[in-house]
């Protein structure tokens, strides 16, 4: 592992294997770290860093507010989570990448294809987010962390991040429970800030990230300009709606859906769909734009 401060902010990453390079925007909502990948589901099948690793130069790191990355209060917006990935290549000098996103990383990826599509070789979306209950779940939790830090301060949200991992396993702890368990001089600075002002921080966040049941990342009017070939592997759950990865197949112009859902998928036949887009994209450009 290494470390690069990026943008204020210190980052965890990793970087392995060989040929274009691919980089990994984690799953697990508000865990988004590089142990995400080997941690469950068809990932851990895969074995992913290691798989993909003998097909790309894969660079996976922990995104900010989460695992051993650091964060900063402000808000929190799907463009900021890119803007974090943009760094990162800019900082190990990758002029351009593939990306693979995974569930939340789903929409850090069209976030970032729609601001940096020069940057863009081509799109790997596996279980994008969205759907009504996608948004009712996170604005809930987001909720969640308002009234606790309305009704217990500050001061108790620290002493209960340290007893936890990250926003997605305890609300209550709030988006930047990861880096309060793991720097103290952040959680010193944290418990400072004006109770007011910190939670219009938390509710712009909510409602900038989570407003509507489309795709979590980019609007439609978004969706429809992302030139850059995707393919787009479907979820089946009250998070990862099914409904969210056609509309992506509908919206984005290049896009390719791979339509089978789980249990079918396993890392065997997930990696086999990656590689063979791959090869396809740089054979032909890949799948042409709707008419």
């Amino acid at each position: 592992m290494a470390t690069a401060r990026v943008d204020g902010i210190d980052v965890t990453y990793r970087v392995q294997g060989e040929g274009p390079h691919l980089l990994m925007l984690a799953p697990g909502g508000f865990d988004s770290t590089i142990e995400r990948w080997s941690s469950g589901g068809v990932w851990k099948e895969m074995d992913a860093v290691n798989a993909l690793s003998r097909h790309f130069t894969v660079i996976a790191y922990d995104r900010r507010e989460a695992g051993s990355s650091g964060g900063r209060v402000e808000v929190l917006t799907w463009e900021t989570f890119a803007a974090q990935g943009r760094a990162l290549l800019e900082h190990l000098g990758v002029a351009r990448a593939w990306l693979l996103g995974g569930c939340m990383g789903v929409s850090v990826a069209l976030a970032f294809a729609a601001r940096y599509p020069a940057l863009c070789e081509g799109l790997l979306l596996h279980w994008p987010v969205g759907g009504y209950r996608w948004m009712n779940k996170a604005r809930g939790f987001f909720d969640r962390h308002i009234a606790y830090a309305r009704e217990q301060g500050l001061g108790a949200v620290v002493k209960r991040a340290a007893k936890t991992t990250n926003f997605w396993h305890d609300p209550e702890a709030g988006p930047w429970a990861a880096p309060l368990r793991t720097d103290s001089r952040f959680a010193a600075a944290y418990v400072t800030q004006d109770l007011p002002e910190y939670l219009q921080t938390v509710r712009a966040s909510r409602d900038a990230m989570f407003s509507d049941t489309m795709p979590s990342g980019a609007s439609g009017e978004e969706l429809i300009a992302i030139a850059t070939p995707a393919l787009i592997v479907p979820g089946a759950d009250a998070s990862h709606a099914t409904s969210a990865a056609w509309a992506l197949a509908e919206l984005m112009p290049r896009a390719e859906l791979w339509d089978v859902l789980p249990p079918r998928q396993t890392g065997a036949n997930v990696l086999e769909q990656i590689v063979a887009f791959r090869k396809r994209v740089e054979q032909t450009g890949g799948v042409r734009a709707h008419a």
